[in-house]
């Protein structure tokens, strides 16, 4: 499916993103549409998982309902923040390029997006993936959003609306990241 929408010429994002801007991450609690190859390869080719063992040791699901749990949508917490104060400066949808190939979308040649790595929880079956298949952390972090579906960048003082309303939401927002100068990347560290 598609959805299209409109918008105001003056309230199109990306607008006025500067150094010491805060990306905020929201849950994405599956692997959602992307990396669907990768995962048939790793569990039914190579390791031979039943679907409807457990999705991991211990897990109360089975690797099947883990793999169809649906996607999460974003616009609702996004027009509720938008009906707030908080200066949105730029969004993006975490998807298949994982979170470094998709921020990179809204940045200029002057700024870089510095995502800091272990400041948000990733859902278990991406480490069930990452140790099933022997992926490396690059890979991973290339094909799959890791837990991180959506983010909002936004100055300091309109963290703490964001957060709010996503908890208002049921969605839960982590502080993962920076704007700062540089050249036009993202960047995990």
């Amino acid at each position: 499916g598609t959805a299209t929408g409109v918008v105001e010429r003056d309230r199109i994002l990306p607008q006025r993103l500067s150094a010491g801007d805060v990306i905020i991450g929201f849950d994405s609690p599956g692997i959602r549409a992307n990396g669907y190859t990768l995962v048939r390869d790793t569990f039914l080719k190579k390791a031979k998982r039943d679907l409807n063992g457990p999705a991991w040791a211990g897990a109360d699901v089975t690797l099947g309902e883990e793999l169809i749990r649906p996607s999460v949508l974003y616009s609702p917490v996004m027009q509720s923040i938008f009906a707030t104060d908080a200066d949105v400066h730029a969004c993006a949808h975490i998807t298949g390029g994982g979170l470094a190939g998709n921020i990179v979308r809204v940045l200029n040649s002057e700024l870089d997006a510095t995502i800091s790595r272990g400041t948000w929880s990733i859902p278990e079956i991406f480490n069930e993936i990452q140790r099933e298949g022997n992926i490396a952390d690059s890979e991973m972090e290339k094909v799959f959003n890791l837990g991180i579906g959506y983010v909002c960048i936004v100055p300091e003082d309109s963290v703490s609306t964001v957060e709010e309303v996503c908890a208002e939401h049921n969605r839960t927002a982590f502080r993962i990241g920076e704007i700062t100068n540089g050249t036009g990347r993202a960047v995990l560290q």
